[in-house]
């Protein structure tokens, strides 16, 4: 039986490999490396490092300049540049930064500043606005949670006192840029200042509610907000630097400029363990050493030599693995249906799978509130409704199906590794397909007429008699979606709920309301995934996240109102990351979503990567965007 595996595995193989034979021609883009200039020497070792590692993904990026937006770029980014912030863990790190500014050690802190008719501020809303009569700020930064309205002040047009924050952050000493300049707090500024440039691409959010970002000496830089703005992440907000020395001084070259510029989007230079020394279009980039790479005294990179190529699927990515030309193979999404081929190729020794938990959960939605215009029975606005429904999904089976048994199931919007997941304060709904049932019959849900679906009976703002037949409506094509939605419905046939798949193209799925099903809150039941930024997302289900007609682009898609939920969550929004106060709103949230249920968590999503054997030093992060945030430290053995 194993032999016949091996045969069959190797015919799927062959044909991946002969699917994905390259037959277009590549054009080379002739990249002048920078002078190199040693300022630290890499420890001697007996023997040499290996030539070159070789990285597939299933896309090329459009461009590397910093600020370009192209998500493909991500991967050979963490080669030119190394930090200069990590996200690991859930938790931040510097790189290149001597430490994280805090409030507590005295590199972040508010400045009471008075401000008058015309001068920029955040209102109430948290809206950069040019201050005039009316408009209502909070003075103070402990007003953010909005639980105290002696805390809102309106401006009558005598002068107001008003906090603002300042943040400062000192660089290492003796980084420099790849050709040897140092790297400046300069920099940093140039870097802010083409963010901040209307002809930048890239988003205005903290742009606008800066007052100022300065160069307060070599290493120093310092940020201001505008009056009234407090963000709880105030220690993320220092700008990547870039070489003013080269692009601005020696080249002149505008915002505008720099978006198609080779020296920028081509061969940027940068101060991580590799330099760019040729791009193929359509078919790698080689980078080299970095010689002035600041970590170079402890042997770092452990490669000579790494060369991205870039094939055009996931497909033929996983044959080129399979070929033997990648060590590493980095996948933009699961697997899917390579899963299987993945599996087979790791129990043979042709290669190994690198997995770990992801920062997206999927998630049952439902929908307690809809639209006036969806006209249907009350089903789910009593939450032992929902709790029920919580019993009777098998979510074990969803990660076994969908994950291979590599996902974890979720109780909540926080993953379990991160440090502000609740732990034992939450509710957990095990599965119990009697226990579901013994709850929808405590509400009036019954099957007295024998034909496998329970009826209303006695149910609040429910016709008697009327029968528990719902919709779930995913993503058309969506193959996960459609394996999760085969479940559910299976699970909760046995306990006598009647579910009718729907699919919607993924355009019109997510559409702002009205017309759109989900944010137009017109549906019964949806399955899709949220995507965790850096932040907790309690805020998907406040009540003033529901979409409507003031709105239609708000998330709360389920409806959701909870006064206690409301309270914990603004005020877990509003406190500031290391207080108690953080903490502990955090997880009431957490507490009262888990025994509230806006939705139903399902598990999180998996990470995962394939690497050929003798790859050492890789690791996946659920927080780190990119899968070669260690770029520096991966080898082969030799």
């Amino acid at each position: 039986m194993k032999r016949l595996g091996v045969i069959g595995f190797l015919t799927v193989a062959g044909l991946l490999l002969a699917a994905c034979t390259p037959t277009a021609e590549v054009q080379t883009v002739e990249v002048p490396g920078p002078t190199q200039v040693v300022t630290a020497t890499p420890t001697p070792t007996e023997t040499p490092a290996p030539p070159a590692l070789v990285i597939c993904q299933d896309a090329e990026p459009e461009t590397l300049y910093l600020y370009g937006g192209s998500p493909a770029a991500r991967h050979v980014l963490e080669a030119i540049y190394d930090g200069p912030i990590d996200h690991r863990s859930h938790g931040f790190q510097p790189v290149i930064l001597e430490k994280l500014p805090s409030l507590e050690e005295g590199d972040a802190y508010f400045d009471t500043v008075t401000v008058q008719a015309g001068d920029r501020v955040v209102d109430v809303t948290g809206w950069p606005v040019e201050l005039e009569e009316g408009v209502q700020v909070f003075p103070h930064h402990t007003c953010l949670d909005g639980t105290n309205p002696d805390c809102v002040a309106t401006f009558d047009g005598t002068p107001l006192e008003m906090e603002q924050m300042v943040v400062s952050w000192q660089l290492l000493e003796g980084i420099a840029w790849s050709d040897g300049e140092p790297i400046t707090a300069d920099d940093s500024v140039y870097s802010y200042e083409l963010a901040c440039d209307p002809d930048t691409p890239s988003s205005k959010y903290l742009c606008e509610r800066t007052a100022s970002y300065i160069a307060a000496g070599e290493r120093t830089t310092v940020w201001t907000g505008l009056p009234g703005y407090v963000d709880d992440l105030y220690f993320l907000n220092f700008f990547s630097p870039l070489p003013r020395h080269l692009w601005q001084r020696q080249h002149h070259y505008t915002a505008a400029d720099l978006l198609g510029q080779p020296e920028s989007s081509q061969e940027p230079i940068g101060w991580g363990p590799f330099v760019i020394r040729e791009w193929v279009q359509g078919d790698h980039i080689t980078l080299e050493r970095n010689l002035a790479y600041f970590r170079a005294g402890e042997g770092l990179p452990r490669v000579e030599q790494v060369i991205f190529r870039f094939a055009q699927d996931a497909n033929e990515l996983v044959a080129m693995l399979l070929a033997g030309r990648c060590d590493i193979g980095l996948l933009e999404r699961e697997p899917g249906p390579l899963m299987p081929l993945l599996v087979a190729a790791q129990e043979q020794g042709l290669l190994n799978l690198v997995v770990s938990s992801s920062d997206t959960w999927e998630h049952l939605e439902f929908g307690i509130n809809p639209a006036r215009t969806y006209d249907r029975p009350d089903f789910f606005e009593d939450v032992r409704v929902r709790q029920a429904i919580a019993h009777c999904v098998d979510r074990q089976v969803m990660i076994d199906e969908v994950t291979f048994g590599l996902g974890q199931v979720a109780d909540t919007y926080i993953p379990p590794e991160h440090p502000l997941y609740a732990g034992d304060r939450l509710t957990r709904w095990p599965y119990d397909p009697e226990a579901g049932q013994a709850l929808l019959a405590e509400v009036g849900w019954v099957d007295e007429d024998g034909d496998g679906v329970v009826e209303a009976h006695g149910v609040d703002g429910v016709r008697t008699g009327t029968p528990f037949r719902v919709s779930l409506m995913t993503v058309q094509g969506d193959t996960r979606q459609e394996a999760i939605a085969r479940i559910i419905r299976s699970n909760l046939a046995d306990c006598g709920i009647h579910l009718e798949l729907t699919s919607a193209p993924v355009w019109d799925f997510f559409a702002d309301g009205p017309t759109g099903p989900l944010f137009g809150r017109q549906f019964d039941l949806a399955v899709f995934a949220w995507y965790n930024d850096v932040e907790p997302p309690c805020g998907l289900y406040l009540t003033e996240q529901i979409p409507d007609r003031e709105d239609w682009g708000l998330p709360n898609s389920s409806g959701f109102s909870n006064e206690a939920y409301d309270t914990a969550c603004r005020a877990a929004l509003a406190a500031l990351p290391g207080t108690h106060e953080y903490e502990r709103s955090h997880a009431e949230a957490q507490q009262i979503f888990s025994e509230q249920l806006p939705a139903l968590p399902l598990f999180w999503q998996i990470r995962v990567a394939a690497v050929r054997p003798g790859v050492v030093n890789f690791f996946l992060d659920p927080s780190e965007e990119s899968e070669l945030w260690g770029i520096e430290e991966i080898g082969m053995e030799r």
